[in-house]
């Protein structure tokens, strides 16, 4: 009996402290959530941010609607390299460090993989976006 009560008070104090967020109005993909595009309701909603402190200040990946949840996979960190941008690639190998310029082939954020193109030899690489805009080149 006492095992009972413990579950349902676990699963009541659950429940009661739930919250989703919830856009206010429409957000288009691209676009740095702000304080003023988003707002917290009581209901729990599997797959969606509880927090607003989460959302704030990222970046929506698709386009999200007044009065529905802000999904994980809707937002992230906003994108740093923009496609067909130049960036500076970078080649390290031991004491070996090779710098040429690129052109991004999508757009990024910070530590995510991307493609870019040499500029002198057209050639397709893949790397890693660094903090400063630059392109480390993997093997």
């Amino acid at each position: 009996m006492r095992l009972l009560t413990f579950l349902l008070g676990v699963c009541v104090a659950g429940t009661a402290a739930a919250d989703t967020v919830v856009a206010t109005r429409t957000i288009r993909p691209q676009q740095i959530i702000t304080a003023a595009d988003v707002r917290l309701d009581a209901a729990s909603i599997a797959g969606a941010h509880d927090r607003v402190e989460d959302v704030i200040g990222q970046e929506a990946r698709v386009a999200i609607y007044p009065n529905r949840a802000v999904m994980h996979g809707a937002t992230g960190v906003p994108a740093l390299i923009e496609r067909n941008a130049v960036v500076e690639l970078v080649y390290q190998s031991g004491g070996l460090v090779i710098v040429a310029e690129g052109r991004a082939l999508a757009r990024a954020a910070v530590g995510e993989r991307i493609r870019v193109q040499n500029l002198a030899s057209r050639a397709t690489l893949f790397g890693t976006v660094t903090p400063t805009g630059t392109v480390l080149v993997s093997k």
